[in-house]
């Protein structure tokens, strides 16, 4: 199953969602930032991480972006400091 490169970055003012969220998060990437997850997912991983971001926030007052990188993208990330990108490698198939 192909999975996706995706940078999940949020704003919500609320200490308590904000920390909940964050939580929930570590359970489908890798925290970069407070804010700021990298996250390699198959289509049902990301189903279930949008189900359970849906479960914390609330709509109408916090906000939560998901950008969706290709392979080229990801691979011109520059990462100054701290870990680096979070990436998988095409696994070899051996005959």
């Amino acid at each position: 199953m192909t999975k996706q490169f995706v940078l999940v970055v949020y704003d919500i003012s609320n200490d308590r969602r904000r920390t909940k969220l964050h939580n929930t998060l570590l359970n489908y990437g890798t925290p970069v930032q407070y804010s700021v997850f990298e996250c390699l997912l198959d289509e049902k991983g990301l189903a279930r991480m949008k189900r359970a971001t849906l479960k914390v926030i609330k709509p109408r007052v916090d906000r939560v972006r998901y950008y969706y990188l290709c392979a080229r993208c990801v691979g011109k990330t520059e990462v100054t400091g701290g870990a680096e990108v979070l990436w998988e490698e095409p696994g070899a198939i051996v005959v």
